[in-house]
C-alpha cells in the first residue's frame, strides 16, 4: 500500500511538471468568464445590423452625440464650432462671448501665460518672445503684440478665446495644452495687462496742473 502511494505521488509530480513545461497557449477553464473578461463597450457604438433594425422603426442613428451636448465635467462650454476654410461666421460671432470667470488666481494665470504663450508673444506681451527675438530667432514673422497694439487691445475676449481654442493664422490650437478654464484664465490675464497698460499710459499723458502765477503773487 505504501509503494502504491509513493508511485501515485511520483506519477502526479511528473504529470504536473509536464503540464508546466513550455508556454501554454490556452488559459484552460475559466470559472466565471463574464467576470474574468469584461465586454468591450464604446459610447455610441452600434453594429450595422442594429442600425438597420432601428431604421425600420424610423430611427436614424448617426453614432454621434446630439449637437450642443456637453461632456460630463466640462466647465464653461464654448458652443461655437471651428469655421470651415474660407468662412468666418463663428469667429465673428465669438465677439459676443464674454469671459465667464468672475475671479481667478492671477499668479496661476500668469504662470500659464508664461509657459504656453510667452515663447511667442513675450513675457511683456510685446510680441518679442524667444522664437522671434527681435528678428534673430527661428520664427521669421513677429507674433502679435498683445500690449501696445490697439488692434489686439480692442480684440474682444471671445475672439481671443476662439483663437486659443481653434488656432488663427499661424498660431495653432492650444485646446490640448490648456483646458477651457485655463484658456479663459490666460485671456483674463492678457486683458488685465492690457488694462494696466492703458492706465499707465493715461497717467503719463495726463496734464500737469499749473498754479496761477497771479494768485501765487497775490498770496505773497
Amino acid at each position: 500500500m505504501k509503494k502504491i502511494s509513493i508511485l501515485s505521488f511520483l506519477v502526479a509530480a511528473v504529470v504536473l511538471m509536464a503540464s508546466c513545461d513550455g508556454v501554454r497557449r490556452k488559459p484552460g477553464r475559466v470559472y466565471m468568464p463574464d467576470m474574468a473578461y469584461s465586454r468591450a463597450y464604446e459610447t455610441y457604438s452600434v453594429t450595422e445590423e442594429v442600425k438597420a433594425e432601428l431604421l425600420k422603426k424610423g430611427i436614424h442613428f448617426s453614432n454621434a452625440p446630439v449637437a450642443g451636448t456637453i461632456k460630463r465635467g466640462e466647465l464653461f462650454p464654448f458652443l461655437l464650432k471651428k469655421d470651415a476654410d474660407g468662412d468666418s461666421t463663428n469667429y465673428a460671432a465669438s465677439r459676443l462671448v464674454k469671459n465667464p470667470l468672475t475671479s481667478m488666481d492671477t499668479v496661476e494665470a500668469a504662470r500659464l501665460y508664461l509657459v504656453n504663450c510667452a515663447i511667442c508673444h513675450g513675457a511683456k506681451m510685446d510680441g518679442n518672445g524667444p522664437l522671434y527675438k527681435g528678428g534673430d530667432g527661428p520664427f521669421p514673422s513677429k507674433p502679435a503684440q498683445l500690449v501696445g497694439d490697439a488692434r489686439y487691445e480692442a480684440m474682444p475676449e471671445g475672439q481671443m478665446f476662439y483663437s486659443a481654442t481653434y488656432g488663427k493664422n499661424k498660431m495653432g490650437s492650444y485646446a490640448s495644452q490648456l483646458n477651457t478654464e485655463q484658456r479663459w484664465m490666460v485671456i483674463g490675464y492678457i486683458k488685465s495687462r492690457q488694462g494696466a497698460g492703458k492706465t499707465t499710459a493715461a497717467s503719463a499723458n495726463a496734464p500737469v496742473p499749473v498754479k496761477n502765477a497771479d494768485s501765487t503773487a497775490a498770496k505773497k
